[in-house]
Order: structure tokens, then sequence, then C-alpha cells
């Protein structure tokens, strides 16, 4: 029983292994495959708070000074795009995902993420469902595709608050396209950029008209 055990641990260090491999070929410069690493290790592992100082700590506890500067350079600095990597995970996933049953459903949902602080990008006093009631929190628009047997997020994006949008203080400038909107439109406009990003004519849809259809003129 040890023995497949440890056989079954062996295997799926190797997938995590392949699969990580996989998303670096999307992210530039050979010096974040590193960072990339240990990154998706961290989060992995059942720690309390994932900051980026616990994760240093977890995964390289005789270097945590160096990872502690190349974690949140990989996080917040190095010019990597979310949207390659989450496209490289589509093409990933999908395939396996679409082995189980036909995509049946796409999933739009605004998800509350509390912080204990303010200093995370977006993080204002609002409603959080996670919590039930007015927080501090973030709040994320993002799109999943759905099957019987399971569920991927393929796309999502930050909402940003008027207080944020706005900079001042220690916090920055954004473009004007992140300017901050009421939470209901923003959820609809945000929705229809995530499906134009994420439609692709060559999946199985319950019904070939969605196929077709224009994002614009979805329900």
């Amino acid at each position: 029983m040890v023995i497949g055990m440890d056989q079954d641990f062996i295997e799926s260090q190797g997938r995590l292994a392949s699969y990580i491999a996989s998303l670096s070929e999307v992210i530039g410069h050979a010096d974040r495959v590193g960072p990339l690493e240990n990154y998706c290790h961290g989060l992995l592992l059942p720690l309390n708070r994932k900051s980026v100082e616990s994760l240093a700590a977890a995964v390289a506890p005789d270097r945590v000074s160096a990872r502690r500067q190349s974690l949140p350079h990989f996080v917040a600095h190095s010019p990597w795009s979310d949207a390659r990597v989450l496209a490289k995970v589509r093409e990933l996933v999908l395939p396996s995902m679409e082995r189980g049953g036909l995509i049946e459903a796409w999933i739009v949902d605004d998800t509350g993420l509390p912080r204990k602080g303010k200093h995370s990008v977006g993080v204002a006093r609002q409603y959080c469902g996670q919590l039930g009631k007015r927080d501090d929190c973030q709040m994320a628009v993002s799109l999943s595709l759905a099957s019987e047997t399971a569920s991927l997020p393929i796309a999502y994006q930050l909402y940003l608050p008027k207080t944020w949008a706005q900079g001042g203080g220690a916090r920055p400038a954004f473009p004007r396209r992140w300017s901050s909107r009421p939470s209901r439109r923003s959820r609809l406009s945000k929705s229809r950029q995530l499906m134009r990003l994420a439609l692709r004519p060559a999946w199985c849809w319950p019904t070939p008209a969605m196929a077709t259809t224009p994002v614009s003129e979805m329900p």
C-alpha cells in the first residue's frame, strides 16, 4: 500500500512538473521559470496565509531572503501576460475536460476575496459574498466553462473600485480603461470582454448557434 501511494505521488509530481514546464513556454524570459515553479508549488501547500514571505519560507527555507526578492518581482513587475498564461491553461486542460463530457455552460461570476489589509490592488470596503456582508475585499469577474463533471476558469479580471481607479496617495494612477463603473454595469461589460477573449468556434457547444452568435447579441 505504501509503495502504491509513493508511486501515485511520484506520478503526480511528474504531471505537475510537466504542466508548469508548459506554462513556462509563455512567460517570456528564462529567468522567470524558477520563480514560476516556486510560486505554483507554494500556492499548492497547506499554508494558512499565502503571502510572499510565507511562500518563500515554505519553498526555500534556506534561501528565504532571495525568494522574498524574486517572488514579488515575478508577480508584480515581470512583464509576462496573464492572458497568455490563461490561454495556455485552456490549451492544456480543456481537451482532458471535454473527454469527460461536452461543455454545457458558461458561468460568469463575481467573486469577493476577503483581505485583512488594504494594500493589495483593488481592496475596498464592499459587499463580499464569501463573508455575506460588507468588508475589506477584492472583487473579480470570472468566466468558467462547465460540464457535468468539471469546470475550468478560462478568463479572470479584477474589478477596480473608484478609490483605486482615481489613484492618490501611495496608490498608482491607472489608465482610463480601468475607470470604475457601477458594479452591475462593470460585471456585464467585463463578462462580454471575457467572452470575446475566450470564444473558440472549434469548441462543441450545446447548440451550434452559440458558436456563430456574436457575443454582443448573446443574452
